[in-house]
């Protein structure tokens, strides 16, 4: 019985040295992953991204079961325009630690980018339940929403976000948004100058005041607030586009035409700037560009009324009333409503048609 005793405290004593070693080599494993954690971390803020990722990679390599580093190569990722691999990364990150409050916040945003407005909202709901004070869980959340059509909850959703934290300017600018799209103008221009007081560099309160100035016919307050909003975010192509509409209300052809370049440069499929400049082409009287414009404005987005209407006007102009009556039924049947003058015009075409 003593010879058997000696013979297991032998094999405790090997054994020790092996799990001495195997501790060694996680806890190195684990110290490498945070070393390339820490200065990916460091490259990001440098703006290295591309070496902030191979960090990433060798921190995942180290420890496959760390979500934050499964989270920063997604933020890299995203800021490099790498939506798939972001998204990739973001979901492994939650899979990992299923309580990570950015990462559902992050994912969100992609969603949010790619379309997908319902998946969002979902990652927002998530992001909240998590931690209900997270205002940005909210503006997000209400940026989604708006998205879906859903003005009135957006508008709840940026109420909290504010109730929350009264010095939010996202919030604030969010919400003279929102209030343009609803037509409260005047409202709008309160929310937008309480956010601009706040963060006099937050580009999109610039350019929603912008909006909201155009639509009480302040159109010199309006450039001005789209100048600054293109000073703070020159490659924001809807800033672009907006200035472009208010030069185009100026009568400035020219300087509009300009901006609405500038605007498709930069995102190719942003719908309104190639309606905006069909509007252009048709007051230079070049109306085959226009029609280029609008059809493709309604290729992006097949539901607007005012491109429908502007090249039912442009068919006018080339003298095909069967054309333009088709796009004024469209435009009316999406809400939008025809000039009545052009309107007048239709029917007197269509009357020197008729047969006598």
């Amino acid at each position: 019985m003593r010879s058997q005793r000696i013979i297991l405290s032998l094999s405790l004593l090997l054994w020790l040295p092996i799990a001495a070693a195997v501790a060694r080599a996680q806890t190195s494993r684990a110290e490498s992953a945070a070393s390339y954690l820490e200065r990916g971390a460091s490259w990001m803020e440098k703006g290295e991204i591309d070496r902030a990722i191979a960090d990433y990679d060798l921190a995942i390599a180290f420890d496959s079961q760390s979500s934050v580093a499964r989270y920063n190569r997604g933020v890299a990722r995203q800021s490099k325009g790498d939506l798939a691999g972001a998204l990739k990364d973001f979901n492994e990150a939650i899979r990992l630690n299923p309580r990570y409050l950015d990462a559902y916040i992050n994912r969100g945003k992609i969603h949010g980018d790619l379309g997908a407005s319902e998946a969002a909202i979902k990652d927002f709901n998530q992001a909240i339940a998590i931690n209900p004070g997270d205002t940005r869980a909210y503006n997000n959340r209400a940026a989604a929403r708006q998205r879906a059509g859903d003005l009135g909850a957006a508008l709840a959703d940026v109420n909290v976000a504010i109730r929350l934290d009264r010095r939010n300017a996202e919030a604030w600018g969010n919400r003279c948004g929102l209030r343009y799209r609803r037509g409260e103008y005047m409202e709008a221009l309160a929310d937008c100058d309480r956010a601009i007081n706040l963060d006099a560099r937050n580009a999109y309160a610039w350019n929603n005041r912008g909006l909201a100035r155009q639509e009480t016919g302040d159109l010199d307050g309006a450039i001005a607030d789209f100048d600054r909003a293109i000073a703070f975010a020159p490659r924001q192509a809807d800033f672009h586009s907006n200035r472009g509409r208010a030069w185009l209300a100026k009568g400035a052809v020219e300087r509009a035409l300009v901006d609405l370049n500038n605007a498709l440069a930069f995102d190719p499929r942003l719908a309104a700037a190639w309606s905006h400049r069909g509007v252009v082409w048709f007051a230079k009287r070049d109306l085959t560009r226009a029609i280029a414009d609008f059809d493709q404005a309604l290729k992006l987005d097949p539901g607007m009324a005012g491109a429908y209407c502007s090249r039912g006007v442009t068919w006018l102009a080339q003298g095909k009333p069967a054309e333009a009556e088709a796009d004024f039924a469209s435009c009316r049947s999406l809400g939008g409503s025809p000039k009545p003058e052009a309107e007048a015009l239709l029917r007197e075409m269509k009357g020197r048609r008729a047969p006598k």
